[in-house]
C-alpha cells in the first residue's frame, strides 16, 4: 500500500511539473512565441547568406573608396559591373600582395578585378621625376619572388599621391578558378635609369591616409547570376476594362445583379474603389533598424531601410488603383458570388519587388558591396 501511495504521489508530482512548464511557456507574450519560434527556423541572416557576425565585435574602418563607391552607387545603381563587390585587404607589408579568396563565391562570374594600391608623393630621387612600377603574377612562392609573369607597367610621377588601379581580371580568373595558382603579386619599381627603387605596403597608419587599414587591397567585381526582373507581369486587362469586365458577368448572371441591381451602382463603386480609402489595399511604412534587430556588428551602410509594407483590403469591383492581377478579378467575381466557401478575397500583397545594396563584413572581415533583390515592396496590389 506505501509503493501505492508513493508511485502515486511521485505522478501528481509529475503532472505538477509538466503543468508548470506548460504554464510557463504560456506566459510569454506574442513576441517572445515568436522569437522562440524563429529561433527553429532559417532566419533571414541564412536568406541573406550571409552571418551575423555580432553586434558586440570591434571592428576595422571599411576603405574609403569602399564607402565612396557605396555612396556613389546609390545615385548610380548602373555603375557597378555585377552586383557584388569585394575588397580583399593584403596580407603582407612588403612587395609582395598576398589575398585570401576563399570567402569567393565559386558560383559567380568575375567581371573585373583590380589592384588598388595607396602611394605617397616620393621626395626628389637624384634628379628622377618619374619611377616604374612593374606588376608580376608570382609563378611558384618557393623561388625567388621576382621570378614570375609580367601582368602590367606603369610610369608613375614622383610628386602625386593617391590611389593606382591596375586591372589583373584575367589574373584573378585564374586564381579563382585554380585556387594553387594563387602566389600573390609582387610589386618591383625601378627609376628610369633602372635602379631598383625599394616599395613595399605600408599600413594606413604610416601613410596617414586611413585609420586601421592597409592601403593595398584587390578589388573583385562579379555577378551571382540573380535575375534583376522583379516587375510585375502585365494583365489582360486594363484599368477601364477591368470594371466593364465584371459588368459583362453582371449582365448575364442572376446572382451577382442582385448583389448590384444597376449597371451605375457598380461604375460608382469601382470609382469610389480608384480613390484608394485609407481601408483598401495600398503601401505603408515599415522602418527596418538595423540596431534593433541585431546586425549593427556586421552591416556598415545603411543603419536602416525602409521595407514598406501592404496592408488593406481588395474589395469588389477591383479597380485599376489595385493593381489586380486577372487571377484576382476572377477570384473576386467568385468570391462576390459565394461559389466557393473555401474562396475569400485577393489578398493584398507587394506586386513589384525593389532592391537595396548592403555595405557589410563578411566572415573574413572582408568589406562587401552586394545587391539584395526583392527587399523592398515597390508597390502594392490585389493579388
Amino acid at each position: 500500500m506505501a509503493l501505492l501511495r508513493s508511485l502515486y504521489l511521485f505522478k501528481i508530482l509529475a503532472l505538477l511539473l509538466v503543468f508548470s512548464v506548460l504554464s510557463a511557456d504560456d506566459s510569454k507574450t506574442p513576441e517572445a512565441r515568436a522569437i522562440t519560434d524563429m529561433s527553429k527556423q532559417t532566419t533571414w541572416n541564412d536568406a541573406l547568406q550571409v552571418r551575423d557576425a555580432g553586434r558586440h565585435i570591434v571592428r576595422k574602418n571599411a576603405p574609403r573608396f569602399m564607402m565612396e563607391m557605396y555612396e556613389e552607387h546609390l545615385r548610380n545603381p548602373s555603375i557597378l559591373q555585377g552586383n557584388i563587390v569585394r575588397s580583399f585587404a593584403a596580407q603582407s607589408n612588403g612587395a609582395l600582395l598576398l589575398f585570401n579568396l576563399t570567402s569567393f563565391g565559386y558560383q559567380e562570374i568575375i567581371t573585373k578585378a583590380e589592384i588598388r594600391w595607396f602611394r605617397r608623393a616620393r621626395a626628389v630621387l637624384s634628379g628622377h621625376h618619374f619611377y616604374r612600377v612593374d606588376l608580376y603574377e608570382v609563378l611558384n612562392s618557393k623561388v625567388e619572388p621576382w621570378r614570375g609573369n609580367l601582368i602590367l607597367s606603369r610610369l608613375l610621377s614622383v610628386y602625386t599621391e593617391g590611389w593606382e588601379v591596375f586591372n589583373i581580371t584575367q589574373t584573378v580568373t585564374n586564381w579563382i578558378l585554380n585556387s594553387i595558382t594563387n602566389n600573390g603579386i609582387l610589386v618591383v619599381s625601378t627609376l628610369t635609369s633602372g635602379h631598383w627603387l625599394k616599395m613595399y605596403v605600408q599600413s594606413a597608419r604610416e601613410t596617414g591616409y586611413e585609420e586601421n587599414t592597409q592601403n593595398a587591397y584587390l578589388v573583385v567585381f562579379s555577378n551571382d547570376g540573380r535575375s534583376r526582373s522583379s516587375g510585375k507581369g502585365e494583365g489582360v486587362f486594363t484599368s477601364g476594362q477591368i470594371t466593364e469586365f465584371s459588368l459583362e458577368f453582371l449582365k448575364y448572371n442572376s446572382s451577382l445583379q442582385s448583389v448590384f441591381p444597376h449597371r451605375r451602382s457598380i461604375h460608382k463603386r469601382a470609382a469610389k474603389n480608384e480613390q484608394l480609402p485609407i481601408g483598401n489595399c495600398q503601401r505603408t511604412p515599415l522602418y527596418v533598424d538595423f540596431v534593433k534587430i541585431g546586425w549593427s556588428g556586421w552591416i556598415i551602410s545603411p543603419s536602416g531601410y525602409n521595407a514598406y509594407h501592404c496592408s488593406g483590403s481588395c474589395p469588389f469591383p477591383l479597380s485599376g488603383s489595385l493593381r489586380p492581377t486577372n487571377h484576382a478579378i476572377v477570384q473576386s467575381i467568385v468570391n462576390t458570388l459565394r461559389l466557393s466557401s473555401k474562396v475569400g478575397r485577393p489578398c493584398c500583397v507587394p506586386d513589384n519587388l525593389q532592391p537595396i545594396s548592403l555595405l557589410y563584413f563578411d566572415d573574413e572581415e572582408n568589406v562587401v558591396l552586394k545587391q539584395y533583390d526583392e527587399m523592398v515592396a515597390g508597390s502594392c496590389g490585389c493579388h
